[in-house]
């Protein structure tokens, strides 16, 4: 089971198979039809309604998708059993480690930085976009920050784990 939170509504997933054709929403069952065109665009029909949906951007960090449905933009915040659980125990907001590095997450291209070496970085706030899979994520600060060097270059590969921005 997992949870998507769209325009600040909740839906609760519960899906039976790995191609999430189908399952339950909000203890609703559904049956969906899903054409994959690439990695990032999909057609859908669900509920005798045909929906193109082209993925724009995925935050890893954040557990945070933005999609593009028929011309609309949504941005998604997606949760497990675990975060839900964490969450109902008040154990993530207490245990979060400050992080004194930025990891690639996966390998990938650095495509931009849009950070530089001094710089005051807020929570959320874009420290850098990794190319992966022909998607650009956006890595985000998980706490304030300051940029005390900046070891990726735009332009070059990374791999997973590699230290691309170490904090203050």
């Amino acid at each position: 089971m997992l949870t998507a939170e769209i325009n600040k509504k909740l839906f609760r997933i519960e899906v039976k198979d790995s191609d999430f054709s189908s399952g339950k929403i909000n203890n609703e069952d559904f049956i969906t039809d899903i054409i994959k065109h690439n990695e990032n665009s999909f057609h859908v029909i669900f509920h005798n309604k045909s929906y193109n949906i082209n993925i724009l951007s995925i935050d890893l960090l954040e557990k945070t998708v933005n999609l593009k449905i028929n011309n609309n933009s949504f941005n998604v915040k997606l949760s497990d059993e675990l975060d839900l659980l964490l969450n109902k125990m008040g154990i993530n907001s207490k245990t979060k480690k400050i992080k004194k590095e930025l990891k690639a997450p996966m390998p990938g291209l650095v495509v931009n930085i849009p950070v530089k070496k001094g710089d005051i970085i807020k929570h959320g706030e874009t420290l850098l976009v990794l190319e992966a899979m022909k998607m650009e994520n956006n890595l985000k600060a998980e706490h304030d920050v300051t940029i005390k060097n900046i070891s990726a270059k735009k332009g070059k590969s990374v791999e997973k784990n590699e230290v691309l921005i170490i904090f203050e």
